[in-house]
């Protein structure tokens, strides 16, 4: 690696203000103050995310937008969802939407979030919320002046299971290092291999590894411990033009952490972080379930989480929240770092 591809990260505090919800024509109606989402995109995430939502009081998906009536239509009623749009103006248009989830394609993302944010419609937009840095900031500013809720649906940090790693950190003294890690072979990287195009691989839409699944352990090392001093890192290209896999080593005062992240392996690691007083093992940094905690020198105990089985619930109840007038300075702030430590990574070329 060459030296010039240690990339500084500053750390501190990024000033972005509360976005409040919006009053007006859309909260005049005769429902108990249901929030109705308008859902963007017609994949399966989306519908994990529609069933999210059956999940959590005070919201419900009330249309479908596609630019295809057909498809908008045939996910409606797969979903239960009374309406449909087709296309983001008429969706955005339509009376019964107070809030719109974006699951479009990355590179759709911040050209949808600025449109509904204009018109005043709380926006949770599918990570990575934008391809880079200084985008999603310009969205957080656009949102703030607008006075229109922001968030990024990064499970990862409304997950009960990354709260409970947190609550275990005293106990593991003074940590050394951190090796987070998600690697999950997509199906899809199949017709890669067949010398066909995909949307997740295709790099003209944002498809990266380090986009889809890098963002998780990286995200969750800004929520644990801040932002690193510094980052390098390797990307390995596939033959769609975007990185398959990669590992990075940030560099903290007193540990390293090493991150992993892959879409064309699998494998049978864990999470761990080191202190000099126990280690803990995570079996998925994505939504932790089962904590080992092995003091030095003494038996392991396993602390299982409870939660929700659709991954989804957390954000969903953050965005309701947020809605009502929530505190989501944080959440920018940590999107804004897990952002910036991408584009450090995006910046290196291929291997």
């Amino acid at each position: 690696m060459r030296s010039a591809a240690i990339i500084a990260i500053l750390a501190g505090r990024f000033a972005h203000s509360l976005a409040a919800p919006r009053d007006g024509e859309r909260a005049s109606r005769d429902d108990g103050g249901m929030i109705r989402i308008g859902i963007v995109g017609t994949s399966s995430i989306s519908e994990r995310f529609a069933e999210a939502v059956g999940h959590v009081d005070g919201v419900e998906v009330s249309r479908v937008a596609s630019r295809d009536a057909q498809r908008a239509r045939a996910f409606a009623e797969t979903i239960g969802a009374e309406g449909i749009a087709v296309g983001l103006d008429e969706l955005l248009g339509a009376g019964d939407v107070d809030a719109v989830y974006l699951a479009s394609p990355n590179s759709a993302h911040v050209a949808q979030a600025q449109a509904a944010l204009d018109a005043g419609i709380p926006v949770l937009v599918e990570k990575p919320a934008t391809l880079t840095a200084p985008q999603w900031e310009e969205l957080v500013g656009r949102a703030t002046a607008r006075g229109v809720v922001l968030l990024e649906a990064m499970r990862t940090a409304y997950d009960p299971g990354l709260a409970a790693v947190a609550d275990l950190l005293p106990r593991l003294g003074t940590v050394r290092r951190v090796s987070l890690r998600y690697e999950k072979r997509s199906a899809r990287y199949d017709h890669v291999l067949a010398g066909e195009q995909t949307n997740i691989f295709d790099p003209a839409l944002g498809g990266s590894a380090l986009r889809d699944l890098g963002v998780y352990p990286l995200h969750a090392l800004v929520h644990l411990f801040g932002v690193p001093r510094a980052v390098q890192g390797v990307r390995i290209g596939i033959a769609s033009g975007t990185d398959g896999l990669g590992s990075a080593l940030a560099v903290y005062d007193g540990f390293v952490a090493d991150i992993a992240w892959s879409k064309i392996t699998d494998t049978a690691l864990s999470s761990e972080i080191q202190g000099e007083e126990a280690s803990l093992r995570i079996d998925a940094i994505d939504a932790p379930r089962s904590l080992e905690l092995t003091p030095h020198g003494g038996d392991a105990e396993v602390i299982r989480v409870e939660a929700p089985e659709n991954v989804m619930v957390g954000e969903v109840v953050r965005l309701r929240d947020a809605i009502a007038g929530a505190d989501v300075h944080a959440d920018h702030d940590r999107t804004t770092a897990t952002l910036r430590l991408v584009d450090a990574l995006l910046a290196e070329p291929l291997r």
